[in-house]
């Protein structure tokens, strides 16, 4: 029979295939769960925190089963557990798309009861995914020697595979496919786990457990603290760690202008930067003969240490005397870098990097934003914090008989405290202190490893007192020189600071910023212009989305506008005296109380109105998910105009949406959106019976659009349009004559052929979003 450590190569590539699958799941599952609560923060932050409940109950439950199973039946175990994941994964889109969204999406439900349905939907899978790690540590050690590096090393492929799983479901998965396929390769790389995992169980001896006092335990260096202590540090480490990558997505979102695409690579990045360090401290961890229990401490101190080091520095080089490249991009208000840096790559490869002239530059600021930056701010880090894992593990095990139980507590622990972490930053100190107090936050609590690494030395003297010593040093230099909230998100935007204003929670990051090309602001979220002020601002496009539907309805007298940006669109909705509400749903809180907080201070007279005017009702929250769950009939249902290529924007775009649209309105209401691509424009045709195209704007409607220009100019003529548009500073009039005159305009009824229409974007696959690079690309 083979032993532990010949049987390991096989068993860490099924582990990283695990680890792939699972991911890739997170990726696609966080997608559709998303529909049913809603992408904001507060819906996205209990998804989380579902998923890694789930995880923390199987790491422990896996423990007690491993410990009373015998190696051979872990890994049976195991095989089972990968089997039903990957059936679960089959049936998940069923369950969550057609059972959550689309049957209980309707109910408002509270909070708790939310939270409730979100852990038990993702209890099972998840459940079993914690089970592995337990399982396969007990299945294929065969010494105590040998527990910490052959734990390490399952956990460091375990998370490259993870790492892996991140990337490809998100960068090129997502990218060809539809949900349901995505979710078809996570369930073959289950099945070849479980497979493979029969042919490890053949392999080993069946033996029974060991029992306490079995094999003595190796001498220690003094670790000086009982196994429960170590459970609450390790606790705050992942308290620590999952905090980090919070605050991380906030920097990196901005920095690469919010897309689609930010989530999936910081997870790669954290992955791979903490597998990596797993694997080195595997290595460094045999044949070990100081205290491990010290060396985890000084690690997990240099990994806070340089996380705010790092931030500090490309805030820093980000300033307005830095690096001219990097300046430039921040200060870009669009995603061109981004469709430029693609384009380069899709026609040269990687050869792009050393072309010259507009390919190779688009192709190395792509490569700088989406992988220089999060390999410096992300992978040290985590590196770190990974190479620390083993060394816990040579710490606190101590008996073969409770590997699989001390390996599933600490694992428990460090999940607890990553839910903590997560509900305490996002919650509460984002909206308190804003990102720059969090990192501050994050390395005071921090201080507590170089404090107990003083002790954790037993009897050693000056000179091993030192690291601990410096750690302390390093910290309090890293809190002191960390740069503040405002000057911060100035440089991460490209913008001087005396023209800069933000304002940050736990939504987001918006921001007031004066144009460099026009007198006026910029109306900035997560990196991106959204909107100007004053009103009227890109040739009128947030203005007419506004203006045109309520002037063409015979009586506007209920309108939604999903998403408000600077208030333009809102505004310019409640133009019409019938009008007697305008319901304007912001998913960024922060955004909202900007520019009510600027409206107090800058004269500016159409977002005075804007903010004062009574029958527009401000709300935070998911648009999406305000219009499936009101009661209210609509006159006009409208989304503020929104790039194709930002985060979760196929949730406005879809089939599927515009299909909820036509569900919530009136008799004769309308559907207005902005048509930025042509998938958009056919998206749309494919769910109204008629259509009108006017420019980029689209109009649907389930009776015949009354486009009447010489109706529409006698409404514009009323006094009590004119005087609304007049309070704001808009010049209505112009804005309309050159929608009206527009040769482009098209009408479409029921008579139109869509068959041919198949081109479109759908809640399950979201084409433009993800840029489909078989498709019409984005433009």
């Amino acid at each position: 029979m083979a032993s532990g450590a010949r049987t390991l190569p096989v068993a860490l590539l099924l582990f990283f295939s695990s680890g792939f699958a699972a991911l890739l799941y997170q990726v696609v599952w966080q997608r559709l769960l998303a529909l049913f609560s809603g992408a904001d923060v507060f819906s996205v932050t209990l998804i989380v925190s579902a998923f890694m409940g789930g995880l923390g109950v199987g790491n422990l439950a896996g423990g007690h089963l491993a410990d009373r199973s015998s190696r051979s039946a872990c890994l049976l175990w195991f095989g089972l557990a990968e089997l039903a994941i990957g059936a679960f994964a089959l049936a998940s889109r069923r369950l969550y798309y057609d059972v959550l969204y689309a049957g209980l999406g309707v109910h408002d439900f509270t909070s708790p009861v939310l939270g409730a349905i979100l852990f038990a939907s993702l209890l099972g899978p998840t459940f079993l995914m914690g089970l592995s790690l337990p399982l396969l540590a007990r299945g294929l050690t065969d010494t105590l020697e040998r527990a910490a590096p052959t734990v390490g090393a399952l956990y460091g492929w375990n998370t490259f595979g993870a790492a892996a799983g991140a990337a490809i479901g998100t960068w090129v998965l997502l990218r060809r496919f539809d949900v349901e396929a995505c979710l078809r390769v996570g369930a073959a790389a289950n099945v070849l786990c479980a497979g493979v995992s029969l042919v490890l169980r053949a392999r080993v001896e069946p033996g029974s457990p060991r029992q306490p006092g079995s094999e003595p335990a190796p001498p220690r260096a003094g670790s000086g603290l009982p196994f429960w202590a170590w459970m609450v540090v390790y606790g705050l480490a992942g308290a620590i760690a999952l905090s980090l990558e919070i605050v991380w997505f906030r920097v990196l979102g901005v920095v690469q202008k919010s897309t689609s695409f930010t989530f999936g690579t910081l997870l790669a990045f954290y992955l791979l930067g903490t597998a990596g360090g797993t694997l080195v401290g595997t290595r460094l961890v045999q044949g070990y003969r100081g205290d491990p229990a010290a060396r985890f401490l000084r690690l997990q101190t240099a990994a806070v240490a340089w996380a705010l080091a790092a931030v500090s520095a490309v805030h820093l080089v980000s300033g307005p005397d830095g690096w001219g490249r990097l300046v430039a991009h921040l200060g870009s208000t669009d995603h061109g870098f981004f469709l430029a840096g693609l384009d380069a790559f899709a026609e040269h490869g990687l050869s792009a990097l050393l072309a010259d002239g507009d390919a190779g530059g688009a192709a190395r600021l792509f490569a700088l934003v989406f992988a220089g930056l999060p390999a410096l701010l992300i992978v040290p880090a985590t590196a770190l914090m990974g190479a620390s894992f083993p060394f816990l593990q040579r710490a606190i095990q101590n008996e073969p008989a409770t590997i699989g139980r001390r390996v599933g507590w600490l694992q428990t622990a460090n999940i607890a405290g990553c839910l903590a972490g997560s509900l305490l930053t996002g919650f509460v100190l984002l909206p308190r202190v804003g990102t720059s107090g969090v990192f501050r936050a994050l390395a005071g609590a921090a201080l507590c490893f170089p404090v107990l690494a003083l002790f954790a030395g037993g009897r050693s003297g000056p000179p091993r007192r030192l690291a601990p010593l410096a750690g302390l040093a390093a910290l309090a230099g890293a809190i002191a020189l960390f740069p503040g909230s405002r000057p911060l998100w100035a440089n991460l935007h490209g913008i001087g600071l005396v023209d800069f204003v933000v304002r940050e929670d736990a939504d987001g990051v918006s921001a007031l910023a004066a144009q460099s090309d026009a007198p006026g602001v910029m109306v900035m979220a997560g990196g991106v212009e959204v909107s100007s002020i004053p009103f009227g601002g890109y040739g009128g496009i947030h203005t007419l989305l506004g203006a045109l539907p309520v002037l063409i309805h015979p009586r506007p007298s209920r309108v939604l506008v999903i998403g408000i940006g600077s208030g333009d669109t809102a505004y310019a909705a409640a133009a019409r005296p019938e009008t007697s509400e305008v319901v304007a749903v912001e998913i960024m809180g922060s955004q909202v109380a900007l520019l009510a907080s600027f409206a107090r201070r800058w004269p500016d007279p159409g977002l005075r109105a804007f903010v004062r005017d009574r029958r527009i009702r401000k709300v935070v929250g998911d648009g999406r998910i305000f219009l499936r769950r009101s009661r209210t009939r609509w006159d006009v249902v409208e989304a503020d105009a929104l790039r194709v290529t930002s985060a979760y924007s196929g949730n406005v775009y879809s089939a599927e949406y515009f299909a909820s649209v036509r569900e919530a309105l009136a008799p004769g209401g309308l559907a207005v959106t902005w048509l930025p691509t042509a998938r958009v424009k056919d998206t749309l045709l494919r769910a109204f019976p008629y259509v009108t195209l006017v420019g980029h704007v689209g109009i649907g409607s389930d009776a015949p659009i009354p486009f009447d220009r010489e109706r529409i100019r006698e409404r514009l003529r009323d006094p009590r349009p004119a005087a609304h548009f007049e309070r704001a500073g808009v010049a209505i009039e112009p804005l309309v004559e050159s929608f009206l005159d527009r040769a482009d305009v098209a009408a479409y009824g029921p008579e139109f052929d869509r068959a041919a229409l198949h081109d479109v974007n759908s809640d399950l696959f979201a084409k433009d979003e993800f840029l489909y690079v078989d498709g019409r690309r984005p433009r």
